[in-house]
């Protein structure tokens, strides 16, 4: 099933939820994830895990992770 950016993540049937071992250490606010059936991505904030995800092709979350191993995003935290 495709699924669009917007979509309720309650309504992303089969997800599998999951975040970082280290959300813990941020109180538990934190970015969860699931992999799709079609091969997509989808997140959402779980401070709001009945609220909206946005969804990614398989691509989108290949350039993001390396970018983010790369250092890219290391001035966004602080």
């Amino acid at each position: 099933m495709q699924y669009g950016n917007g979509v309720l993540a309650h309504e992303i049937h089969g997800a599998q939820w999951r975040r970082s071992s280290l959300s813990s250490a941020t109180g538990g606010n934190c970015v969860e994830v699931a992999s799709l059936s079609g091969g997509g991505v989808a997140m959402r904030n779980s401070r709001d895990p009945q609220g909206p995800a946005l969804v990614y092709t398989p691509e989108e979350i290949e350039a993001f992770l390396a970018g983010v191993k790369r250092g890219e995003f290391d001035g966004l935290t602080g």
